[in-house]
């Protein structure tokens, strides 16, 4: 009898694709299921509602801070009387003037001018600003602190900074998830992978993934973001960098982000230079010790993280039991494997770190610990 090769070979292609269907499927079931219990565990975390008028100021830029805004009003209107949002690119001291509210509160204010937020203060409003890019933006950032009551700072060794320019209300606050955007679902197939990293490659990035790139083109591999062709094991990723979902002149939306994570078995949490060669607008050369948002993000979608290590980071997620670490270039590639093949181990990581970001890591944790800081000062 003559055997059809052709018909037998895609027979073993579509077994082999219903098996990996199967065993995705399963995992993603078990996933998102022990998440729901933990959601619904923790359902009812509240806080009382201050007697509060705040006006919210955009930087108005849109995408990457689209959900930082997001995520800092929804939790503001959870928490004071009543909220309004503004874009530093309006008339902010009119609407002050005419609304006035007990707070104003910038995100970054690299777009609001000067003289409308002096104008502000003069007509009693508390003015607060958190900085979420510190340290790589000081330059611009030491010009404008003075210029506020409040400071929040995502980067620990700025404070020093911001006190030496005769700021006296400054406070350390990391940048943590969005529980709208970063949370457990099932993603289309389209975003599945089995290890990926969504950034920008910056010079520290490149030379990292440039390491490993041998060993990552043999995975079901997904890198999004700016500059990735710069590479210089750039043909060996080519097929893994994903461009269709970026537009042009901008970056990934955090749907689209979050989406990606929940595909993911291992999200890679590659961190920017502590301290970067070409000091842009870090001129003092501040180094970085605090954890990026991505730490939360990840760790809110309920996928499993392996981050490289920051100072702080012991103080958020516990190394292996809530999030999994790597010091070199070998070292993620070993992690890479090992996790790849436990998954008991990763997913009961991930569901601790998801636990952990719903206690202690939401907006509204942050946003209540600026308006405690501000009304008791």
């Amino acid at each position: 009898m003559k055997v059809n090769r052709k018909s037998a070979g895609l027979t073993r292609y579509r077994e082999a694709g219903r098996k990996d269907g199967l065993l995705a499927g399963r995992e993603q079931g078990i996933r998102l299921g022990g998440c729901a219990a933990i959601t619904r565990e923790l359902e009812g975390k509240a806080f009382p509602r201050l007697n509060l008028k705040v006006l919210y100021v955009s930087p108005g830029v849109g995408v990457p801070y689209t959900a930082l805004d997001q995520g800092i009003v929804g939790a503001l209107r959870g928490q004071v009387q009543e909220v309004r949002e503004c874009s530093a690119f309006g008339n902010v001291a009119a609407e002050a003037a005419a609304w006035k509210p007990d707070l104003l509160f910038v995100l970054n204010g690299f777009n609001l001018p000067l003289g409308q937020l002096d104008e502000i203060r003069r007509g009693g409003t508390a003015t607060a600003v958190w900085f979420v890019d510190d340290p790589y933006f000081t330059d611009w950032t030491a010009g404008l602190a003075p210029h506020y009551d409040y400071i929040f700072t995502q980067e620990r060794n700025c404070v020093e900074l911001y006190q030496s320019l005769g700021c006296p209300n400054v406070h350390f606050l990391s940048v943590p998830a969005d529980p709208s955007v970063y949370y457990p679902r099932k993603p289309d197939i389209s975003y599945l992978s089995d290890v990926c990293f969504i950034g920008t490659a910056f010079g520290n990035r490149l030379a990292f993934i440039d390491q490993v790139a041998r060993y990552l083109s043999t995975k079901n591999l997904v890198l999004s973001g700016w500059w990735w062709n710069r590479l210089k094991n750039y043909k060996l990723l080519k097929s893994k960098i994903r461009k269709d979902k970026l537009k042009r002149g901008s970056w990934l939306s955090p749907e689209e982000t979050s989406s990606y994570y929940n595909g993911a078995k291992i999200v890679i949490n590659l961190h920017r230079a502590a301290v970067e060669k070409k000091q842009t607008f870090n001129h003092r050369g501040i180094p970085a010790l605090s954890v990026n948002p991505r730490t939360f993000e990840i760790a809110g979608t309920g996928a499993f993280q392996l981050s490289d290590i920051r100072e702080d980071l012991p103080q958020y997620y516990q190394d292996g039991q809530e999030i999994a670490t790597y010091s070199t270039p070998q070292e993620l590639a070993e992690k890479i494997e090992y996790y790849l093949t436990h998954e008991e181990e990763r997913r009961r990581a991930a569901l601790n770190g998801f636990r952990r970001t719903m206690l202690e890591h939401t907006y509204s944790d942050r946003i209540r610990t600026i308006l405690e800081r501000i009304t008791r000062s």
